[in-house]
Formats: structure tokens, sequence, C-alpha cells
């Protein structure tokens, strides 16, 4: 049995102490550690992965395995082309964007060939029921069980040898041989560490639902994300349709991936052509308004970079940027300044992504001054065009990933100019497009202006 002891356990990382700890030593987290009375997870037999027995690497079978496709495209493409046998994926997400409802939806996909055993420990039977029924699936062939304690889910599972297994979700799961509430950190570990250990032993895929917090993380210590294989992440922003999931870890496949749905009266929807959602549709040329070209996983996707820049009425002029990094706002306006002689110093200036949609890498930098730019002056940029590029201190255009790419994606969709840098002018120009190659902010600048 376990032991009882009164410990003080990190909330952000699970990390235990036998005192309280202002700042813990495993994550750095200050303010993290809270008292835990009750008992201390239970020996384990095995690690997470299953059996710990010593093998050669030589003779560890490394073949590869067959992935299971959910038939849904662009679920398939967060995990990287399908499902592998053993692995276990954390979904999470906000309360009602679509969580359970886009895991019954695979669920009902999948039991048409394979036997699948959906875990619920929220709702009752009837309630899943009539939610697969209210969105029209063909779901007889599910196994449902209603249950949170994990020793009995396990058990059932065992029996009923499913090739998947949906837990929703696992917060509300919990261990008999732990005193601590459902939820707690160590209840939350424990359950996972067990699921993850049936899922390597047996072969048996595994989807935990996660909730997050208001930070946007997964509610309980982070070693959950270094158990699982896989995990991701539902975004919306508020008062929108469409739903983005976004693999941040995934063992089987490339991070960063997203797929893109349309929240329906019949559930979640694929979006097979995101460029065109997240692309406005204006009249006439609009100032401060431009389109460029990112990469999320491995896909280009289009993108509307906006821009407002007005005279501020305060001592400290506001520097507001959605979806993209703050601190490289302030840089490119440096750059700006310093290579394109335009002064903000006075001028409040605020940016946003279109869509919702986060740009983590650089190749908009040259998008983003132009779209500035072309507000400070009131200017509206030509209809039909794309720019990309890196901008460095010295007013340089820096080449991009996979410029011709994302050429060629533009083209696609009806762009016929493109301003790139001259690292990443294309070998082969498609007839449909004028591509200006540039390598100072300087050159760009007066192209487009």
């Amino acid at each position: 049995m376990a032991r009882a002891k009164t410990l003080f356990v990190c909330t952000a990382c699970g990390a235990e102490s036998l005192k309280w700890q202002g700042q813990c030593p495993d994550c750095d987290a200050w303010n993290t550690f809270a008292e835990v009375r009750g008992e201390t997870a239970p020996r384990r037999r095995g690690g997470y992965a299953g059996e710990s027995r010593r093998q050669r690497l030589g003779d560890v079978d490394e073949a590869q395995q067959r992935r299971t496709g959910t038939q849904i495209g662009e679920l398939d493409r967060v995990l990287g082309g399908g499902l592998v046998a053993g692995s276990v994926v954390l979904l999470g997400g906000d309360p009602g964007i679509g969580k359970s409802t886009l895991l019954l939806q695979a669920a009902a996909r999948l039991s048409e060939s394979l036997p699948v055993m959906y875990v619920t420990g929220e709702e009752s039977l009837r309630q899943v029921a009539l939610r697969a029924r209210r969105l029209g699936l063909d779901s007889d062939a599910i196994e449902l069980l209603a249950e949170t304690q994990v020793e009995r889910v396990i058990d059932e599972t065992a029996a009923a040898r499913p090739a998947i297994m949906v837990v929703d979700s696992i917060q509300t799961m919990f261990s008999e041989e732990l005193n601590s509430a459902p939820g707690s950190v160590s209840q939350l570990r424990e359950a996972t560490a067990r699921l993850v250990r049936y899922a390597k032993q047996s072969g048996c895929i595994v989807f935990l639902v996660g909730h997050v917090t208001k930070d946007g993380t997964i509610a309980g210590p982070r070693v959950l994300e270094h158990m699982v294989d896989t995990v991701l992440y539902f975004e919306s922003e508020a008062g929108s349709r469409f739903r983005i999931v976004r693999a941040i870890k995934n063992r089987f496949g490339a991070a960063n991936e997203m797929g893109v749905f349309a929240m329906s009266s019949e559930g979640l929807k694929e979006v097979r052509n995101p460029s065109a959602i997240f692309l406005s549709a204006h009249d006439a040329p609009v100032a401060g308004s431009v389109t460029t070209v990112t990469r999320e996983g491995s896909r280009p996707l289009l993108l509307e970079l906006q821009a407002l820049v007005d005279e501020s009425r305060a001592g400290n002029p506001r520097r507001v940027a959605a979806g993209l990094d703050q601190s490289r706002l302030s840089l490119l306006l440096a750059v700006l300044h310093r290579h394109g002689g335009i002064a903000s110093h006075d001028r409040d200036v605020f940016v946003n992504v279109v869509g919702g949609i986060r740009i983590s890498e650089t190749a908009a930098d040259l998008a983003l001054v132009a779209a500035i730019l072309s507000s400070y002056r009131d200017h509206p940029l030509r209809d039909r065009t794309v720019i990309l590029g890196e901008l460095g201190l010295a007013g340089e255009v820096r080449p991009v990933p996979f410029g011709e790419e994302r050429v060629l994606e533009a083209a696609k969709h009806g762009f016929d100019r493109a301003i790139v840098p001259t690292a990443n002018r294309p070998r082969v120009i498609p007839a449909d497009i004028e591509v200006i190659a540039v390598s100072r902010l300087k050159q760009a600048l007066d192209v487009l202006f």
C-alpha cells in the first residue's frame, strides 16, 4: 500500500517536496507549491512505457508500423498521417470548443473497421448517445463506459480489448490507491501513468481529453505532456465558428502541424483550403492590409496582416500586437526608422493577424513593415500582391525557408505579384505571377510605394 505523508506538490510540474519552497527546483516556477495531505503515488512495477526489460538496441524490432487513419483528413494531418498502435494522444482546449465532438466523430468513423470504447467521466451514457444522434453519427458499434476509477477502466478495457479508447476527461479519473481528490496533481499523474502503461503494453490507442487553465495550458502538472506521445490543442477566436487543432508535441510526426475545422450543427467540418478563409474580401484595396505566406507545419498558408497607425495622445505610444510577438514589433519599428526613415515615436501602432492565427516565424517581417507604412501614409498597396521575407537589423531582407513553395501557393490563389528575398527567387517562375526580388528594406519600399 502507499505511504501516508504530508507533501508539498508543485502545481506546474508535479515535483514533490517535504517542505514548502518559494521556487520549484525542477521547473523554476514561483509560488506553485501546494500542501497535499494523503498518500503519495504507490510504487510502480515498471515504467510508463511498459516492462523494464534490458535488451540490445540491435534486437529491437524497428519495423515501420502501419498507421490507422481516422478518416478525418485535418485530424490525420496533425497526427502525422494517422494513429500508431500503442500511442497516447492528449487533446486539450477550452470548455465547449469541440473536444468531445471531434473525438466522438473520429470514434464513429473508426468503429466501422475497429473496436472502439468511449469512456466518459463527465456525462451519462444517455447524454453521449443523444449527442451522437444529434450529430448524425452511426455509432452503434461504439462501446460506452461511464466510469471514473482508472483501475476499473483498465479492467473493462482489458476484457473488451478495443483497438482505440477515448477517455473524457483525464481530470475526472482517479486511482483508489490514493486518497486525494480527482483532478489533484497526484491523481492526474497516477491515472495518466496507468493509462499510458496499459497502452504501451496492449497496443491500444488511447485518446485523453484534457481541460485547460485560464492561461491555455493543460490543467495539472506539466509532466502529463511528457508522458504522452502527442499533445494537441484546440484554438479559437471568441465568437468565431472556426477551430484550429495544433500539434504541440508529436513523437510520430511533425510538431506545430495545424488542422482547421468549422463548427456547424452537424459537428466539426474539415476546412480543406484554410487560406481562403483567412483572407478578407475587400471591395477595394485598403490601407494597412497586406497578404503574406506563412508556413504552418508542412503546408504554406496565406494570411492577411492588418496594421493601424494613429497619432498618440499619451506620453508613451502604444504597441499592440495580436497574433504576433510584441517585442518583434518593437524591433521592426526600430528597423523601419533606421533604414526606412519613418519614425513612429509619436504614433500608436496596432497590428493584427486575421483569423486568430498566431505567427511565430520571422517570414512575415517585411509584410508587417509594409502594412505599418501603408497605414502610416494612408496608401493602399497594389491588390493581389503577396509579400514575404525576414528583416535583419542592418536593413537586409533575408531568405525564408520553403520560399518557392510559398510563391507557388500565392500563385495558386490568384495573386499576380510577389515581393520576395533575392535568395528566394524561384528557379522556375509560374507564368501568371510576377516575382520581384529585393535584398534591402529600402529597395522593397521603393517597389511598394
